[in-house]
């Protein structure tokens, strides 16, 4: 059993277990827009390196995302395939599945959902999303779509489009 929720380090599983964690990152965008945005989720691409092995999960979160709440946004789906060779694997209840059987260099693809959103995310500080830009956690296009926040040609946050956008919402 390889438990992300444990946060042993990739190395030390990679030690133990016959596989190359091929990716372990955040996954960018999926936590719910609001006042306070929800945390993001994580992505994780494991690969097989020897023998066959039988993947089991017990996941929520894979037809709807965590709530957001009081006008909150809400997060992303929990989604996993298996690569199998020229073959994906998409399990029929997205996120719940056991005794999958996973070869040499099959992948096993993961992105955990992200937490709800709290409160609108026009209400949400303009320069917190402005940091989250600079982070790569959202494209400009996306904080004007969900934050109501617009930059200027410094890629600063301009406070007059800004305003104007959020109030005609």
């Amino acid at each position: 059993t390889i438990g992300i929720s444990k946060t042993t380090p990739v190395e030390v599983m990679e030690q133990f277990y016959p596989v190359l964690f091929e990716e372990y990152s955040l996954h960018e965008g999926s936590g719910g827009a609001g006042k306070q945005r929800g945390g993001f989720g994580v992505n994780y691409k494991i690969k097989l390196r020897r023998g066959t092995a039988k993947v089991s999960m017990v996941m929520d979160h894979g037809r709807f995302g965590p709530q957001g709440v009081l006008g909150g946004s809400d997060g992303g789906v929990n989604r996993v395939h298996v690569e199998r060779d020229a073959e994906t694997y998409i399990p029929p209840h997205l996120s719940k599945d056991q005794n999958i059987l996973v070869e040499v260099g099959n992948t096993i693809h993961v992105s955990t959902p992200g937490g709800g959103g709290y409160e609108d995310p026009f209400l949400r500080n303009p320069e917190l999303v402005l940091h989250d830009l600079k982070r790569g956690y959202y494209s400009e296009k996306q904080a004007q779509e969900l934050f109501g926040v617009v930059l200027n040609s410094l890629e600063e946050v301009d406070s007059k489009a800004t305003e104007k956008l959020r109030e005609a919402q």
